[in-house]
């Protein structure tokens, strides 16, 4: 029966952690966005985000979008700079149309830093984006 389930590969949607600057606090800061590159809306969008190493584990961070339009990303949260030194997921699940999608993106410990900056698709910041 589990082997009956379908989930498809998702393509289109992104996690990308961008360096911006913040007016309020006059600070650079990192954020973790969700970027919809695809022609169509996602709806009930989840996300699921922790972050783990060998002896340490974060708290679990969960937001949810009712609807992320085509072509546009939303902001996920803001990350805390000693963060990048452990793994971090981010378990995204939606629904297009009447089909849940479901991918877990991973942010390797110190894989996110100033020198892996990158263009992003449909942002004019520059980021680490794992597809």
């Amino acid at each position: 029966m589990k082997e009956d389930i379908i989930i498809p590969k998702v393509e289109g949607v992104y996690i990308a952690i961008v360096n911006e600057y913040n007016d309020i606090y006059k600070s650079q800061d990192w954020n973790a966005y969700i970027i919809n590159d695809k022609d169509v809306d996602l709806e009930m969008v989840l996300i699921v985000t922790g972050g783990y190493s060998e002896d340490k584990m974060t708290s679990i961070f969960r937001k949810k979008i009712d609807v992320l339009p085509k072509k546009s990303y939303a902001k996920i949260e803001l990350m805390q700079e000693d963060l990048f030194a452990i793994n971090n997921t981010f378990k995204v699940t939606f629904f297009e149309g009447n089909q849940m999608f479901d991918k877990t993106y991973l942010f390797r410990k110190n894989t996110v830093n100033l020198k892996a900056l990158q263009q992003l698709p449909l942002m004019s910041e520059k980021g680490v984006l794992v597809k």
